[in-house]
């Protein structure tokens, strides 16, 4: 690679180091490209640095005109399956947050808090624009469903003795 700014191409080259043993690959496995102009302002090459063409793994490219920029292409089903696994993975963690608002509010019967829920959430998101993602504050929800359904909690005022509640 042309080195007309070595700071910038090292720092580049490590992040790309540091993501590719994220991934697993060895520092040598790698395909790296560095991306050149042509006289078309249309066209660029990519010129093979390091590791196969034929390489299944992803491939990392420098522009070697702003060494700022580096990019990562990676083959369409392995990046359906990144999506896949991302989308997989911000709904467990949503559930999981509900859950623990869920449970810090002291249900009754935890299921039927739930099934309640996922209902106001899926009102919520029909009335929101659908290509947006549903932002919705939990604890605000169990909230008012704990106002609108006390039925679905425990009431540990109940459980006070009379004396301490009139302290309050």
């Amino acid at each position: 690679m042309d080195h007309k700014n070595e700071k910038y191409n090292a720092e580049l080259l490590k992040k790309i180091d540091s993501l590719s043993k994220r991934l697993g690959f060895q520092k040598n496995d790698k395909t790296l490209l560095e991306i050149k102009k042509t006289d078309d302002v249309n066209i660029k090459e990519l010129h093979l640095k390091n590791g196969s063409w034929e390489s299944n793994d992803p491939w990392f490219a420098v522009d070697a005109d702003d060494e700022k920029k580096a990019y990562a292409f990676i083959p369409a089903d392995a990046f359906a399956q990144m999506i896949d696994t991302l989308r997989i993975s911000q709904q467990e963690n949503f559930n999981l947050k509900l859950e623990k608002t869920i449970w810090q509010n002291v249900p009754l019967d935890f299921e039927d808090v739930w099934v309640v829920a996922m209902e106001e959430i899926r009102t919520h998101a029909r009335k929101e624009d659908p290509k947006k993602p549903v932002s919705i504050d939990l604890d605000k929800l169990i909230i008012k469903i704990k106002k609108e359904h006390p039925n679905l909690f425990i009431d540990l005022k109940e459980f006070i003795p009379e004396q301490l509640n009139n302290h309050k």
